[in-house]
């Protein structure tokens, strides 16, 4: 009975030292020559201003000739200065017609602000498959669960822009769409598990630069 009471105390003990490092390390700006762990990149020795400043999302992305839209990150890999900080930001641009096609972030939470035009968004809830979605306009928010599949287009009749916060440093990014059609899993396999002929899967597997 002694040895189940002391155990939680010595395990307290033992947390101490971590629990001290977190509370006195201000920030850990990231060493982008090394490699990316679960905890984030290790802490660069030598730091400046300039580490916690990005001027990236100040112009237009590039916008992608397929979905006519542009999706400008500034995640850790681009903004050093958030690693381990549980934030990120994006820039999104959308041409008329713009689509970012249904997709989810596995590692963070979106706020989605809206700062030109008229985007239509929504994302599908896991449990019940409820879709809630909205229209928005310049000065509305949304904000998409960790996970979930969401989406935006350019519901309005001129170029749409907003920006995009998020609750990790590196927040990853998977577009069904991309994960189903363009990579070089069989067409076989892909029409069993989507329900779609052959004829539909070899379609769009030539469209997003797929094979198989």
């Amino acid at each position: 009975m002694a040895k189940m009471v002391l155990l939680p105390v010595l395990l307290s003990f033992l947390l101490l030292p971590f629990a001290s490092l977190a509370l006195t390390q201000d920030f850990c700006v990231a060493d982008l020559s090394c490699s990316d762990t679960p905890s984030g990149y290790p802490c660069k020795s030598s730091v400046t201003a300039n580490d916690f400043y990005y001027h990236g999302l100040a112009a237009k992305g590039k916008i992608n000739t397929l979905i006519q839209a542009a999706v400008t990150p500034a995640f850790v890999g681009q903004f050093p200065g958030v690693n381990g900080l549980g934030i990120s930001a994006a820039r999104l641009d959308m041409e008329v017609g713009g689509v970012v096609p249904l997709h989810s972030h596995p590692a963070g939470s979106e706020l989605l602000f809206v700062t030109q035009g008229t985007v239509a968004a929504g994302f599908i809830s896991s449990g019940s498959n409820t879709p809630y979605y909205k229209t928005l306009y310049a000065g509305d928010i949304m904000v998409f669960p960790q996970g979930l599949l969401h989406y935006q287009y350019n519901a309005g009749t001129g170029p749409a822009v907003a920006l995009v916060a998020f609750s990790s440093a590196n927040p990853g990014l998977q577009i069904t769409d991309f994960a189903l059609f363009a990579n070089n899993l069989p067409s076989a396999i892909v029409e069993k598990v989507t329900f779609l002929d052959d004829a539909t899967v070899k379609k769009l597997k030539s469209v997003l630069g797929g094979s198989g």
